[in-house]
């Protein structure tokens, strides 16, 4: 899941809510959306690989 910041940047979070902390975990904060994309890309090809 990515969402904008009021910075301006994207930001990728966890599509499950921590069980601890009942928040999603931050899985990276990046400047283009192309690049938060990307990213989130490739994680979901090593979850699955």
């Amino acid at each position: 899941m990515i969402r904008k910041l009021k910075s301006g940047q994207y930001r990728i979070y966890s599509k499950k809510v921590d069980p601890e902390t009942h928040k999603r975990k931050n899985l990276g904060t990046f400047d283009s959306l192309d690049a938060a994309k990307k990213h989130e890309k490739e994680i979901q090809y090593f979850k699955h690989h």
